[in-house]
C-alpha cells in the first residue's frame, strides 16, 4: 500500500468540503493500493483541530510546519489574496499544488505567479471542478465526436439560490469574477476556442448593500468566440427556486443541455409536464458533489504521475481574463476585447 499525504491549508466552507472529500478518497483508491492521509492547518486553530479530530487527520500549527512534515501535495483552500504566496511555498517545496480558483485577485497579480511556477518547474492544478462533472464531460465528448455538428449558440447559466455575505462580495471582484468565471472556463475547455469579446449588462433588485459594495446581483454577458460563434453567460445571486447551473449547446445537427436533471431548479409552464420531479439543488457543493470528489482524486493521480494536469494555471488565468473583460464592460457599458496573452 502506497501512502500519499495531502496537506490542506484552510478549513472554511470549501476547505471543510475538501477535507471530507480527501478523507473519503480511500474508499476509491485503496483498491488500487493507494492510501491517502490528511494533514491540515488554519489560522483558526481550534476549529482546525476539531475538523482534524473528526476526520482522523493531523493538525499542524502553521503552513511551514505542514510543508516541513513531508506532505506529498499541498491543497490551498484559503482566501484568494493568500493564493500567490501559498502557491510559491508549495512550488519552493517541490511538491504538486492544488489551489482553488483564482490564481490571484486579478490577472495582473497572477502573471508573476505563472512566471514563478514556470521558472521553477512547478506543478499546480487549479480548482475548476466543472471539468469533472459528468454532464459537461458528456457534452464535450459529443461535440468532439461531431454528434452536434457545428455549434451556432451556447447559453450558460449560473444562479445561486441566495447571495453570499455582503462582506464576501465586497472583496470578491464582482459577479463575473467570482461566479461566471466557471462558465468562461468551461466554455473555453469544451469548445477548445478563445472568447475574444464580451458585452455585459447587470442589475440590482435585491439587497441594496450589494450595489453599495460595487457589485450587481444579476448580470448577462454576450460573448463572441474567435471563430465568430456567439453565446451568453448569465448569473444571479437570487434564484429562489434553487441552485441552477446549466449549459445549452445548440449545434447544426443536435442540441444538448448540461444540468437538465430531476433536481433542476425550474418548472415547465406547459400543461401536464411534471419534469423535473425532484427537490432542486440548494448549493454549488450539492450540485457538484461528485465533480469535487473526482477533482481531488485527479490531484492524487497528478501527484503519482498517472495523468496530466487537468486545469493549468494558464487555463485559469485565461478564464479570469474573460471575467475581467466582462467586469470592465459592465462598468463602461461598452463591448470589451479580451486580451489573449496569458503570461507576462
Amino acid at each position: 500500500m502506497k501512502d500519499v499525504i495531502l496537506g490542506l491549508v484552510g478549513v472554511g466552507r470549501i476547505g471543510v468540503m475538501h477535507a471530507n472529500n480527501i478523507a473519503a478518497l480511500n474508499g476509491v483508491l485503496n483498491p488500487r493500493g493507494i492510501n491517502v492521509r490528511l494533514r491540515l492547518t488554519d489560522v483558526a486553530a481550534d476549529h482546525a483541530r476539531n475538523i482534524a479530530a473528526g476526520l482522523g487527520a493531523e493538525f499542524l500549527p502553521s503552513v511551514a510546519d505542514l510543508i516541513a512534515s513531508g506532505v506529498d501535495g499541498l491543497v490551498i483552500a484559503t482566501g484568494t489574496g493568500t493564493h500567490p504566496e501559498l502557491i510559491r511555498a508549495g512550488v519552493d517545496a517541490g511538491i504538486p499544488v492544488f489551489c482553488e480558483k483564482p490564481v490571484a485577485m486579478n490577472v495582473a497579480d497572477a502573471l508573476p505567479v505563472l512566471d514563478y511556477i514556470r521558472d521553477n518547474n512547478g506543478v499546480v492544478q487549479i480548482g475548476h471542478q466543472r471539468r469533472f462533472d459528468a454532464g459537461y464531460l458528456e457534452a464535450k465528448r459529443a461535440y468532439q465526436a461531431g454528434e452536434l455538428g457545428w455549434i451556432h449558440s451556447l447559453r450558460a447559466v449560473t444562479c445561486d439560490m441566495t447571495p453570499p455575505p455582503v462582506e464576501f462580495l465586497a472583496t470578491s471582484g464582482g459577479l463575473f469574477r467570482d461566479c461566471s468565471v466557471h462558465d468562461f472556463d468551461i466554455l473555453r475547455w469544451l469548445t477548445g476556442r478563445e472568447i475574444v469579446e464580451v458585452y455585459a449588462k447587470g442589475s440590482n433588485n435585491g439587497d441594496p448593500a450589494i450595489g453599495e459594495v460595487g457589485d450587481v446581483d444579476t448580470a448577462l454577458a454576450v460573448i463572441t468566440f474567435d471563430d465568430g460563434t456567439v453565446g451568453t453567460v448569465s448569473a444571479s445571486r437570487y434564484n429562489g427556486a434553487g441552485h441552477d447551473v446549466r449549459l445549452e449547446i445548440q449545434g447544426s445537427s443536435r442540441s444538448v443541455m448540461v444540468g437538465l436533471d430531476g433536481k433542476s431548479a425550474l418548472a415547465s409552464a406547459e400543461a401536464g409536464i411534471t419534469f423535473p420531479a425532484g427537490e432542486p439543488h440548494q448549493t454549488f457543493a450539492e450540485r457538484f458533489d461528485q465533480a469535487y470528489r473526482s477533482e481531488m482524486a485527479a490531484f492524487v493521480e497528478l501527484i503519482l504521475g498517472e495523468r496530466g494536469n487537468p486545469c493549468t494555471p494558464e487555463d485559469a488565468v485565461a478564464a479570469s481574463r474573460v471575467a475581467d473583460a466582462a467586469q470592465e464592460s459592465l462598468a463602461t457599458g461598452a463591448p470589451v476585447k479580451v486580451a489573449l496573452k496569458v503570461a507576462s
